[in-house]
């Protein structure tokens, strides 16, 4: 999962102090190893940018159908893994034990989901955006524009702030870099080959992102493995990791006896287990089976038997961050406990600029105390990496959101030239709003930005996961209930939201004077408590108004996505317009504007408006080789099987 679900968030508070650095000089090979990164990087924009139709909605959006298994995996992979997960997992890690890996492993199992159950319905009812698909589904336009609006406030105000602040805190902490400057060239650089590229272009570049943090990620553990000692000295040293300035009548400062256990006590357990299980898979479905980021990617897959390969390669890469982040986290308390275990608040303060505790440093401090010269080089390119392929496919993927779904929308005859300008700015404007939001996040301290994601991933995301659920898999299901469910949810779950940020979490030592509903209640808990109630408002409001005719349903739900019959949409059908597009009178574009749309890929003849897809030409995709479906199943069943041993070795 994301960095928003991985965050202990007991562990920080606001503030306004920034972290402070720790006056690192890089040498000439680290400065040469990122300089090279960023060679290679656009060198791999550049070039799978070329090599692409850029021209038509397809072409850029979903890559032209052309991407293959391996690609997809990685950025699969890449997509999620930030900046931010870096320094959350550790720091959660260093704070709690192994317990948050659980959140990596869980995504085996809904990637696997995605492969089967949610692509092929997916590809079937012939739709780019999550959005559309309600819309289909559903008919109306409220629902869409609902999640389209939601989706993109969730990107800008959440994801995008986490990863620009992690990568800061990184840069900041490791090597004392401007935040201003390393971050707006950061943003600059992913803007170039995002702009220019589309879908393409963030894939393969995702794809050689991924290759440098697995590496540079590994190289780094085994370097800290073998300082202190492999498995069993961190189980025995991170026992141990006490810091010596503790504060009285508490155990604040002390180890979790349960740090090396997956499965937790279900009432007292920061990470009870029933919610590590069934609360967080809640959150994952959202974030792997129906949010654009991740779907956009298997849906640019040239068949149905390469998604399913990339979920199978993705759900693979999700299994190591427990080894590559996780544990490395616990081994940075283990080493240098006085500053990431800190528990004083004037010790936590003068060390991280946070007076509840300094987790969050684990993984950087790591970097900093045990990579030689050159390697240092090595894991900031790895944190950039991180930082600039999640970036990207956010920035791609929110321009798809407002192209096709808020502003065709509203200018249904759009020529496809115009939609790829569009989204081309579109994504220009969130550059800009996230240089904006640079003052915002260097006031706020990691901790409480984390809490802020966490709690808007867990307040939200349920009801979205339980409307698409029963979209799929219950044919009854209509607009009415589908539309209330979520507007319940949305209601419940800001109520849980605004008492949460009304309470400050308590410090070590200090009383909890917070509501019952939150000491009491887990956030999984409530995700769990959420997803049922919006389960509920559908299936009441539902069938208690006339249900959708099944002529509008053919290649919508999972038991129809293979039908043949014709289907009614329930979507008003897109205007043409002859005259809009006609070329007849065009004067030639100035030569400024030819040399824009030729870096754009957009110097091909005017496009006319888009016009809808030919009735079950996306069944094709669907279609498998008996022997690669074989191939698919086999390999999710080892994945699988791999992922319950590892779940049972550590329950």
């Amino acid at each position: 999962m994301s960095a928003s679900l991985t965050t202990d968030r007991s562990s920080f508070e606001f503030t306004t102090a920034p972290p402070p650095t720790t006056g690192l000089k890089m040498e000439a090979a680290d400065i040469a190893v990122v300089v090279i990164y960023f060679i290679f990087v656009m060198v791999v924009g550049i070039w799978s940018s070329v090599r692409t139709n850029r021209t038509t909605v397809r072409g850029y959006f979903l890559a032209g159908r052309s991407i293959t298994w391996w690609p997809i995996g990685a950025s699969l992979m890449s997509s999620n893994v930030g900046s931010g997960l870096f320094i959350g997992l550790a720091g959660t890690g260093a704070a709690g034990g192994i317990a948050v890996g659980g959140f990596e492993w869980n995504a085996v199992w809904v990637l696997v989901a995605l492969g089967w159950i949610f692509i092929p319905v997916y590809i079937s009812a012939e739709v780019m955006t999550m959005p559309e698909y309600l819309a289909k589904r559903f008919g109306g336009q409220r629902i869409r524009i609902y999640m389209s609006v939601l989706s993109l406030i969730l990107y800008i105000f959440t994801k995008i702030s986490t990863d620009i602040f992690s990568g800061a805190l990184f840069i900041q902490v490791s090597l004392g870099w401007d935040l201003y400057l390393s971050t707006g060239i950061l943003l600059l650089v992913t803007a170039v080959y995002t702009v220019a590229g589309g879908l393409a272009a963030v894939i393969y570049t995702d794809s050689l992102q991924t290759l440098i943090m697995v590496g540079g990620a590994f190289a780094l553990m085994f370097i800290a493995f073998s300082k202190i000692g492999w498995y069993q000295g961190l189980v025995e040293h991170y026992m141990a990791a006490v810091p010596s300035v503790t504060v009285a009548n508490t155990t604040c400062h002390l180890p979790r006896s349960d740090a090396f256990r997956l499965f937790r006590d279900p009432m007292s357990g920061d990470l009870p287990w029933p919610g590590l299980v069934f609360g967080l898979t809640v959150l994952a479905t959202w974030v792997w089976c129906t949010d654009q980021v991740i779907v956009q990617r298997s849906l640019s897959a040239k068949s149905l038997s390469h998604a399913k390969a990339g979920s199978v390669l993705g759900g693979y890469l999700k299994m190591l961050p427990m080894f590559f982040i996780v544990m490395p986290g616990m081994i940075s308390r283990a080493l240098f406990p006085e500053e990431v275990s800190c528990v004083d608040p004037v010790v936590c303060q003068s060390v991280c600029g946070a007076s509840v505790g300094c987790s969050n440093i684990a993984y950087p401090k790591l970097v900093v105390e045990l990579m030689p010269v050159g390697l240092r080089g090595l894991m900031l390119a790895v944190i950039l990496a991180a930082l600039m392929s999640s970036l990207t496919s956010i920035f791609n993927s929110s321009a798809t959101l407002f192209t096709l779904d808020l502003y065709h929308r509203a200018r249904l005859n759009a020529s496809e030239r115009e939609l790829m300008i569009v989204g081309r700015v579109f994504i220009l404007v969130l550059v800009c709003v996230s240089l904006l939001w640079i003052p915002v996040i260097q006031t706020a301290n990691s901790g409480q930005l984390f809490d802020y994601i966490q709690s808007v991933t867990s307040f939200l995301a349920p009801p979205i996961t339980a409307v698409f659920l029963m979209a799929i898999f219950w044919p009854r299901a209509n607009e009415q209930g589908a539309f209330w469910g979520l507007m319940t949810g949305l209601a419940v779950g800001l109520i849980r939201m605004a008492l949460e940020f009304s309470y400050v979490t308590p410090s070590c030592g200090q009383p909890d004077h917070r509501p019952a509903i939150l000491v009491n209640v887990h956030y999984l808990y409530f995700a769990l408590i959420l997803f049922a109630l919006t389960c509920f408002i559908i299936v009441a409001v539902s069938l208690a108004t006339a249900p959708i005719s099944k002529d509008h349903l053919f290649r919508l739900t999972w038991w129809s996505r293979y039908s043949q019959e014709p289907r009614i949409d329930l979507t008003c059908p897109q205007v043409t317009s002859e005259t809009m597009n006609s070329d007849s009178g065009h004067l030639p574009d100035p030569w400024w504007l030819i040399a824009v749309l030729w870096l754009c890929g957009l110097t091909g003849a005017r496009s006319g408006s888009v016009s809808p897809v030919t009735e079950n030409t996306e069944l094709k995709y669907l279609k498998e080789k008996p022997i690669w479906r074989r191939v698919c199943n086999v390999n999710a069943l080892l994945l699988l099987a791999v992922n319950v041993f590892l779940w049972g070795y550590w329950a």
